[in-house]
């Protein structure tokens, strides 16, 4: 127990050094599980998931068609806002600047935000630039294997930092767990925990934790 710990905050120090650990965060070598109510069932000849809003035609894939959809994988590091950092993490799944660029997505020039709509009418928001940025996914995958129901299971929203890239790196909530929409907005709304008095932007490197702060 005591060669782990001290593994734990070798590997902690050696990352703090290399500038990839934010401030006010500590690495985890667990994957630990956060959301706001139940974990919700999912049945694959009902599920669907539905792109509307500032976009040229609205769109519902049944889960057959959304596994149709170009694919790729992201190497990221993930920070949470309860203050744990977990490094290196492999995702699977379908990029939505990749949907975008290939005209699968069509936006509006008026489409200048993102809320995902989840289960049980949970939303989170993000700006255009952070959804269509490379280190924002539709996951469907983690380290090879399918989301496990706790942490999204089919689909959840992603976001993370790429190493070497320089794009903007929110807190691990903006990206939501069982995704059940995607809706592009002309103007920003607040989601769930941003409502209730989290930051908006959340960048973790300025420790965006809080509206007050």
């Amino acid at each position: 127990m005591l060669g782990a710990l001290f593994g734990r905050r070798d590997d902690e120090d050696a990352k703090r050094k290399a500038g990839r650990l934010p401030p006010g965060q500590s690495l985890t070598q667990r994957f630990p599980v956060l959301h706001y109510g139940p974990v919700p069932p999912f049945n694959p000849e009902t599920w669907s998931l539905r792109v509307f809003g500032e976009v040229e035609t609205e769109v519902t894939w049944t889960w057959e068609q959304f596994q149709q959809l170009p694919r790729t994988q992201v190497q990221m590091d993930l920070h949470c806002v309860t203050r744990w950092s977990k490094f290196d993490t492999v995702w699977e799944g379908v990029s939505l600047a990749t949907l975008v660029s290939q005209g699968v997505i069509k936006l509006k020039p008026t489409a200048k935000y993102l809320l995902q709509h989840c289960e049980y009418d949970f939303t989170v928001n993000i700006p255009l630039e952070v959804a269509l940025a490379p280190n924002f996914l539709l996951a469907t995958h983690y380290d090879g294997q399918p989301l496990t129901p706790d942490h999204g299971y089919p689909l959840r929203g992603v976001i993370g930092h790429v190493l070497g890239a320089e794009h903007k790196t929110p807190y691990l909530w903006k990206g939501g767990k069982w995704l059940r929409g995607l809706e592009f907005m002309a103007q920003d709304r607040l989601g769930f925990w941003e409502q209730a008095g989290y930051h908006n932007e959340a960048d973790v490197w300025k420790e965006e934790r809080f509206a007050y702060d």
